[in-house]
């Protein structure tokens, strides 16, 4: 049985599009959508500030969203005990909900009974076995360097080696001022996003999970699986089509097209989705997104964020491109 696809994507990155597109493949396809923001940002071992606090207020808005008792580990667990006789998991998610933010912990405590404490003989041990026996008598084959001692991530080496994990990035300068679009009224009323965080931008933290993924030893470079948004929107047709044959779908090409529907997945982050339900299907642009200059840029934000936005904008995107180029050299290329 193939390993679970799991989408590691910055946020705005026309990932609920290319979710859709999975999404037709009921016949071969388990899809989740962005399961993991659940515990980031709802469960006891939150990592996201956004709706943090223990006011009466700040508590009464977790619960209500159903997700405040969720760990990492009922996560992990929902997702790979799923028989192998069922339908492939295609998990699509957001990558700041794989890294801590600055200066908080790593490993997710619910996950660290299966982090690795000791490496002999190249095999590294861990402490458990994974939900439906993924993992083999607790040992996983990698070198002594590769313990999770050193891992950055949420997620132990034994439970990142589970997937097949894919990347979708976006230019900086096309991602934050759409996130930033969320996070100010009026989409700021339904998103419930009710101020920018550049530490949610995102790019950062596909970075760092990109890098350990090689540097451990689970992801070769030639088996990097990475696409860049602009491509996917001047040619869905040949990036969808490289990416299944990449990740191992048999692709069709009415995967590029759906109904126009609200989809119950998307409902616990209202407000981001609305484009992609609408849409109808993933079509190539008519004509290539031009490129602007930094001064151009800011005089466009400027005008719809006023100055104090424009410049919030203009130095997320600068703090984030060095990480965007490092992972584009990666990307599928048709």
């Amino acid at each position: 049985m193939s390993k679970p696809i799991l989408v590691a994507s910055v946020p705005r990155a026309c990932s609920t599009a290319f979710e859709r597109v999975f999404m037709t493949r009921t016949d071969i396809l388990n899809c989740h959508h962005e399961p993991f923001g659940e515990p980031f940002y709802y469960g006891p071992e939150r990592l996201g500030s956004r709706f943090d606090g223990e006011t009466l207020e700040a508590k009464a808005l977790r619960n209500s969203t159903g997700f405040s008792h969720l760990t990492y580990k009922d996560i992990v667990d929902q997702l790979l005990s799923k028989s192998p006789q069922e339908r492939r998991l295609f998990i699509k998610d957001i990558s700041t909900h794989f890294v801590p933010p600055p200066g908080k912990p790593g490993i997710a405590p619910s996950l660290s009974t299966f982090a690795t404490r000791e490496c002999c003989n190249g095999v590294t041990k861990t402490n458990s076995t994974l939900a439906n026996g993924h993992a083999s008598n607790g040992q996983l084959k990698k070198n002594p360097k590769d313990a999770d001692s050193s891992n950055p991530t949420l997620l132990p080496i034994s439970i990142l080696s589970q997937f097949q994990i894919t990347f979708l990035i976006r230019h900086p300068s096309s991602a934050i001022p759409s996130y930033y679009r969320c996070t100010v009224p009026p989409l700021s009323d339904i998103t419930g996003f009710h101020y920018f965080d550049p530490e949610e931008a995102g790019f950062r933290e596909a970075r760092i999970l990109l890098q350990y993924l090689i540097e451990s030893g689970l992801l070769a470079k030639k088996d990097i699986v990475l696409i860049d948004a602009d491509d996917l929107l001047d040619n869905p047709h040949a990036v969808v089509e490289e990416y299944c044959r990449r990740v191992g779908i048999e692709f069709r090409e009415e995967m590029l097209s759906w109904e126009e529907k609200e989809c119950k997945e998307f409902e616990k982050w209202k407000g981001f989705h609305e484009d992609a339900m609408k849409s109808g299907g993933l079509k190539a642009r008519t004509t290539k997104k031009p490129q602007k200059s930094d001064e151009e840029n800011f005089k466009e934000w400027k005008e719809k964020y006023g100055e104090e936005g424009a410049k919030l904008i203009q130095t997320t995107v600068r703090e984030n491109i060095l990480d965007y180029e490092w992972m584009r050299q990666f990307r599928i290329v048709v």
